[in-house]
C-alpha cells in the first residue's frame, strides 16, 4: 500500500485477515477496543430499551419480571452473545451475521446468507426506528413538562422523529474518529448517567416500596385463565430481551476496529454483561422508588414509551424528575446515534456483495472521509418511513411503537440464531482466538433455543380483549408480509444471480483498491 509506513503492525495484521476474507480495507480504522465496545453498549443502552418499556413490565408479570426477569434473559443472552463472539473472532468482517452463514453453510450457502443478511437489516433498520421514536416521543413529553398548553400528538412526535434521524445521519458522515469519540462519550454518559439516576431514586423519595414489593406479580394485560399469570410473565420478559438487544454492531465495526479478531468478540460479551448489571440496579431503582398502592400503576398504565420519565416525576417532583429525564434522552439520542452506525455498516456491506437493490450506490464511500455516507442516509430513510403508520393512532395511543419494537428484536435474533445453528452443524469451523472451547456447543445450544422462543413471544399477541386496533400486535403479519416479500424476490430472481458474499479479487487488486483510497480516488469497482 502506498501509505504502509503510517501502518502499524497490528492495522497490517488486521488487514492481512480481511484479505484472507476476500475483502480490501476500504474503510478507515480508527477504533479501539473499547470504542468497539462502546457502541453496542449504546445500542443496548438501558437508559433506552429499559426506559421506553418499562412500562410493558410493569403491566405484564410486574416488578418480579423487571427484576427478577430481567437476570433471567440476562444470562440467556448472555449464551446468544458469546455465541456471536466466538463467530466474530474466526471471521471479523462489517458484514458479520450474513457473511458467516455463507462460510459455516455446508449447502445452500447463498440461500442461507441472504435469509440471514435481510433479517439483520429489517431488524436494524426497525431498532433504529423503535430507538429515535420511543426518544421523540420522550421529547414531546418532557416539552410538556414546560408548556402545560402544549399537547404532543401523533404529527409532533413524527416530526420530532425526523429532526432526530437527520441529526444521526449527519453526525454519521463524518470521520470513524467522530463516531468513535461520541461513542466512548456515550459508554462513560451512560454508566455515570445510570449511577446518578439509581443513587438518586435510592436516596431523595420521601417514599420506597418494600424489598417483598419486587416479588409481586401483575397481570394488566386482559388475559385471564389458570396459565395467565405466567403467560404474563413471558410478555413482561420482551422489556429485558429488547434492551438486551444491537450488539452485533461490535461485529458490523470490525473493519475499523484495531485487533479485530478479539476486540470485536470482547466488544459484544462485555457491552451484554455490563449491561445486564446495570440495568438491574436502573430497574430495582425505579421499581422502589414507585408510590405505595394502587399509584403504583396508575402513572404507568396508558403513558407506554414515556412512563420511565413519569415514574421519575412522581418520585422526586417536576425539577428533579426533568433532570432525570434529561439525562435519559441523551443516552437516547446516543443510542440512536450507534445504531444509526451499525445499520450504515451493515447496508454497506450487504452492498457490497449486491444484495441491496442500487447496490452500487449504497456500497459508495465518500473519498475523504472514507464513511458509507449513501448507506448511512438509506439507514435514515428507511427507518423514516417504518415510523409513517404511527399517525394511526387509537385514543391518542400509536399502534406503532410495540410492532416496531417485535419486529426489530425477532428480525436481529432471528439472524443471530441462523450462524449460530450453522456453527453448531458446521465441522470446518476453525475458532480465532476468542473462544469457547469445549463449553461451545453447550452454550451454542442454548442460543438456539432461546432464539426460537423470542420470536414466539414478540409475535404472540400482548393483550385482550382486542377491543381497538392498538390491542392487537401487529408486528407478526407485518413482518411475515415483509420478509415474505423479500423471499419471493429470492425465489423468482435474486437466486439467479445473488451468490452470497463476494470476493473482490487477488491480492493484487485489493491492494490496488486500497491505495486509490488512501489516495482519495474511489474506485470503480466500489
Amino acid at each position: 500500500m502506498a501509505d504502509d509506513v503510517a501502518i502499524t503492525a497490528q492495522e497490517q495484521q488486521d488487514i492481512d485477515l480481511l484479505h484472507t476474507m476476500g475483502y480490501a480495507q476500504e474503510l478507515k480504522r480508527g477504533m479501539g477496543g473499547f470504542s468497539n465496545f462502546a457502541v453496542s453498549f449504546s445500542i443496548i443502552s438501558i437508559l433506552t430499551g429499559g426506559i421506553t418499556t418499562y412500562y410493558l413490565g410493569m403491566q405484564a408479570g410486574g416488578p418480579f419480571v423487571v427484576t427478577i426477569g430481567w437476570f433471567i434473559v440476562g444470562a440467556l443472552t448472555l449464551c446468544v452473545g458469546m455465541g456471536l463472539a466466538e463467530i466474530t473472532s474466526a471471521f471479523p468482517t462489517a458484514g458479520g451475521l450474513y457473511w458467516w452463514s455463507a462460510r459455516l453453510a455446508s449447502k445452500n450457502k447463498a440461500a442461507w446468507s441472504w435469509a440471514c443478511g435481510w433479517f439483520n437489516l429489517v431488524g436494524q433498520i426497525a431498532v433504529t426506528a423503535s430507538i429515535d421514536f420511543g426518544l421523540a416521543s420522550f421529547l414531546g413529553f418532557f416539552i410538556s413538562l414546560y408548556d402545560t398548553k402544549f399537547v404532543s400528538n401523533a404529527r409532533w412526535v413524527l416530526l420530532f422523529y425526523g429532526l432526530i434521524l437527520l441529526a444521526h445521519g449527519l453526525l454519521n458522515c463524518f470521520r470513524v474518529q467522530l463516531v468513535s469519540m461520541l461513542a466512548n462519550v456515550s459508554a462513560w454518559w451512560h454508566l455515570i448517567g445510570t449511577a446518578i439516576i439509581v443513587v438518586v431514586l435510592f436516596a431523595v423519595p420521601s417514599h420506597h416500596q418494600s424489598v417483598s414489593f419486587l416479588f409481586h406479580h401483575e397481570n394488566m394485560t386482559g388475559w385471564t385463565g389458570p396459565f395467565a399469570g405466567v403467560y404474563a410473565f413471558a410478555i413482561g420478559l420482551l422489556l429485558a430481551q429488547y434492551t438486551l438487544t444491537g450488539y452485533d454492531a461490535s461485529a458490523h465495526m470490525t473493519e475499523e476496529t484495531l485487533g479485530a479478531a478479539t476486540g470485536g468478540p470482547k466488544g459484544i460479551v462485555r457491552a451484554i454483561w455490563v449491561s445486564i448489571i446495570a440495568g438491574f440496579l436502573l430497574n430495582l431503582a425505579m421499581t422502589l422508588a414507585l408510590p405505595s398502592g394502587e399509584k403504583a400503576y396508575a402513572s404507568i398504565a396508558t403513558l407506554g414509551a414515556p412512563a420511565g420519565g413519569e415514574v421519575f416525576i412522581n418520585a422526586l417532583g417536576n425539577t428533579g424528575g426533568r433532570l432525570l429525564t434529561l439525562i435519559a434522552m441523551v443516552a437516547m439520542f446516543f443510542c440512536g446515534l450507534a445504531s444509526v452506525t451499525a445499520n450504515s455498516r451493515m447496508a454497506y456491506a450487504f452492498s457490497r456483495d449486491g444484495a441491496v437493490p442500487g447496490h452500487k450506490f449504497w456500497h459508495r464511500l465518500h473519498p475523504t472521509t472514507r464513511t458509507p455516507v449513501n448507506a448511512v442516509w438509506l439507514s435514515v430513510g428507511a427507518a423514516f418511513i417504518l415510523g409513517i403508520p404511527s399517525l394511526y393512532t387509537v385514543n391518542g395511543a400509536s399502534v406503532a411503537f410495540l410492532a416496531i419494537v417485535s419486529i426489530g428484536t425477532v428480525g436481529l435474533y432471528v439472524s443471530y440464531g441462523i450462524p449460530i445453528f450453522l456453527r453448531l452443524r458446521s465441522k470446518t469451523f476453525v475458532p480465532g482466538p476468542w473462544n469457547l472451547g469445549r463449553w461451545s456447543k453447550v452454550i451454542d445450544t442454548i442460543a438456539v433455543i432461546w432464539v426460537v422462543c423470542v420470536m414466539i413471544l414478540f409475535f404472540a399477541p400482548a393483550f385482550y380483549p382486542w377491543n381497538t386496533a392498538i390491542d392487537i400486535n401487529w408486528s407478526g403479519p407485518v413482518f411475515i408480509v415483509v420478509m415474505g416479500i423479500i423471499f419471493l424476490w429470492y425465489g423468482l430472481s435474486a437466486r439467479k444471480w445473488f451468490t452470497g458474499p463476494k470476493i473482490q479479487g487477488s491480492e493484487m487488486v485489493l491492494e490496488e483498491i486500497e491505495v486509490e483510497y488512501a489516495e482519495g480516488i474511489v474506485p470503480d469497482e466500489a
